[in-house]
């Protein structure tokens, strides 16, 4: 998981996004777009992740993975790991490439998404990256699985 930073240019501000990965098939499992990005946000997003790949109130031995920000230090984020029984593993400061699953992502979102609209409004932008995110997982083709769209990977990779 990572926060990426967009800006919208009518509003002068910056939104967040708080993206999490799952490093196996490569989809943005759940994601957080906010005028803010706090614990609770990080918290709420990893419980709604955990309940899509159906693994809420489940053992099911993961680890969450984020670099030093305040949101993923914090006794509220740490308290939902502890209640979800999941293992957080921070990347040693200004070590991004041991987080390179969620940062090539957020490349990507920077290059075929932010870079390319100049949001008039938050609406705007909450609109545009929330059907990217759904693109992406769903239309893209991508490398590590056999450049095929995520969606169909699962279905590959059951069957394979």
């Amino acid at each position: 998981m990572d926060i990426k930073y967009g800006y919208i240019h009518k509003e002068d501000r910056f939104f967040y996004i708080l993206s999490y990965i799952d490093v196996y098939d490569r989809s943005i499992i759940d994601y957080h777009i906010g005028l803010s990005c706090k614990a609770q946000d990080a918290s709420v997003t990893l419980k709604r992740a955990m309940i899509k790949r159906d693994l809420h109130n489940k053992e099911a031995d993961l680890t969450i993975r984020s670099d030093n920000g305040p949101q993923f230090r914090s006794f509220k984020f740490e308290n939902t790991l502890k209640e979800l029984k999941v293992e957080h593993e921070r990347i040693p400061y200004s070590t991004p490439n041991k987080n390179a699953h969620i940062e090539s992502f957020h490349r990507i979102l920077e290059d075929e998404c932010l870079s390319k609209h100049e949001f008039k409004s938050f609406a705007e932008a909450y609109k545009i990256v929330s059907e990217f995110m759904k693109s992406y997982n769903e239309v893209r083709i991508h490398s590590a699985v056999n450049y095929i769209p995520l969606h169909l990977s699962r279905i590959y990779f059951i069957k394979a």
